[in-house]
């Protein structure tokens, strides 16, 4: 059975730091992404790896501010996220896909739940 378990959402003042954690089981995944979705708006991509975590590729708003990350012995991928800003402020997912489409590819066959995080100003 596939799991994506996200976590380490929460609220955190501007300017502030985060790391989510997303740890899957069931397969292994061969790219991971992530997304947001803000209250009234549609889901949005955030950033996504490959296999290795060597090939990497990020949404304009968060380029230079959020790195995405894997260890596969441990089989998580993480979003570390720098400098926070009120419009971060979304539910955030965790996608994974087990098939060799490029990180560019915006579909993902699986999801986790979401976890939630709040910048304040």
């Amino acid at each position: 059975q596939v799991q994506l378990v996200e976590s380490g959402g929460g609220l955190v003042q501007a300017g502030g730091s985060l790391r989510l954690s997303c740890a899957a089981s069931g397969r292994t995944f061969r790219r991971y992404g992530w997304f947001r979705q803000a209250p009234g708006k549609e889901r949005e991509f955030v950033a996504a790896c490959n296999q290795s975590g060597g090939s990497t590729f990020y949404a304009d708003s968060v380029k230079g501010r959020f790195t995405i990350s894997r260890d596969n012995a441990k089989n998580t991928v993480y979003l570390q996220m720098n400098s926070l800003r009120p419009e971060d402020t979304a539910v955030y997912y965790c996608a994974a896909d087990s098939t060799s489409r490029t990180i560019y590819y915006g579909e993902y066959p699986y999801w986790g739940q979401g976890t939630q995080v709040t910048v304040s100003s």
